[in-house]
């Protein structure tokens, strides 16, 4: 093993530091990439354009220009001699396939002989599933290599498209961003609306959990009586919550045959920068009476834990040791042994073995 092998992969796994790679991130909704447009994004850091070409196929490219580092989603699409498209860039037209290949150097005059294939910008493999975009940041860095696994798939995307959509950005790298949603215990006194809960309805609670698929969940139960807002859903509802790396978190809820799914998709803009997209789905006749209560609460929840982030910053710049108690703190071990292993996993070239067991975890809250 290379000594820089060695060094991402002590990043990788580092909590607050580096990111996971070959594996799918969120990136966009199908609906925001239209056909014949180019957008720009940044994941991890680097600048990545997703396209949809006018026929309504989805591609990804490193958003800089190999020739003078202009961005390509500034540029447009350009139709080939037989009907292939290309993204033209903006500086002096140079055109790129979808698969990272340049097709054409206008500047050339015809005695010039330069084979313009040798020249590629780093392709990024996209996938669209279940209305949701996902592109794969592998670690290879030219971008050559297919993904090993299918995007994502969600339980209870039902009812058409999605009910509400919400976006925020957190001033904090990944991993504080996933802990700080996953916490079980700071509802009581970050989220203290009338309709939710207050410091004086805390109890004791044991919930089961289960490893999943890269991840875990806090298996299929009961509400706590002390959230309110399931009370909107009347009937007998059951939840189940559910974390999968890199940044997935969702709760599925049931109330008979009816299901809400609320997503919460965490994207690694750039270390200091986390995107939270929040999606939810559901078939129950709630969301046509009280969509813009409920999404008043969803928003409030959102920015009520950005704004803890932003608080918790000004102890971070210090880059002082963190605790971690059990059992209210054990999701949160579970998330930084789940990224050692991917990362191991990847770095060895061995399948990933998921470290968490089976427990009952109990706090108050």
């Amino acid at each position: 093993m290379a000594e820089g092998d060695t060094r991402a992969g002590k990043a990788e796994s580092k909590f607050g530091q580096g990111f996971l790679t070959d594996i799918w991130y969120f990136a966009a909704l199908a609906t925001d990439l239209k056909p014949g447009k180019l957008a720009r994004y940044e994941i991890l850091g680097e600048p990545v354009l997703l396209g949809r070409s006018k026929g309504g196929a989805l591609f990804g490219l490193r958003d800089i220009c190999p020739h003078r580092a202009a961005p390509l989603s500034a540029g447009r699409f350009h139709e080939e001699a037989g009907g292939a498209e290309t993204v033209e860039c903006p500086y002096h037209g140079w055109r790129f396939r979808a698969d990272g290949a340049c097709a054409a150097i206008p500047s050339l005059v015809a005695d010039q002989q330069f084979d313009v294939e040798r020249i590629r910008v780093r392709r990024y493999p996209v996938a669209e599933s279940q209305g949701l975009v996902f592109v794969w940041m592998g670690s290879d860095p030219r971008g050559q290599a297919d993904p090993t696994e299918p995007p994502p798939v969600f339980p209870g995307v039902v009812g058409g498209g999605p009910k509400l959509v919400d976006h925020m950005d957190f001033d904090s790298h990944i991993d504080h961003a996933v802990v700080g949603l996953m916490d079980p215990a700071h509802g009581p006194y970050v989220h203290q609306q009338w309709w939710w809960r207050s410091k004086h309805s805390q109890h004791e609670k044991a919930k089961k959990f289960e490893p999943r698929q890269a991840g875990f969940a806090m298996v299929r139960h009961e509400p706590s009586k002390n959230s309110r807002a399931y009370a909107i859903l009347g009937g007998e509802p059951l939840t189940e919550i559910t974390f999968r790396l890199p940044g997935l978190r969702w709760e599925h809820v049931t109330v008979g045959k009816r299901q809400v799914l609320s997503l919460t998709c965490l994207t690694p803009v750039s270390e200091k920068k986390t995107r939270i997209t929040q999606i939810v789905w559901s078939d129950h006749p709630a969301f046509l009476v009280l969509k813009p209560f409920i999404a008043a609460g969803a928003r409030a929840f959102l920015r009520q834990d950005g704004d803890m982030v932003n608080l918790q910053n000004q102890g971070l710049k210090y880059d002082p040791a963190l605790l971690w108690v059990d059992d209210a703190d054990r999701q949160a071990k579970w998330y930084q042994q789940l990224k050692r292993e991917w990362a191991a996993s990847r770095r060895e070239g061995r399948a990933f073995a998921n470290p968490v067991e089976p427990a009952v975890l109990r706090w108050r809250s």
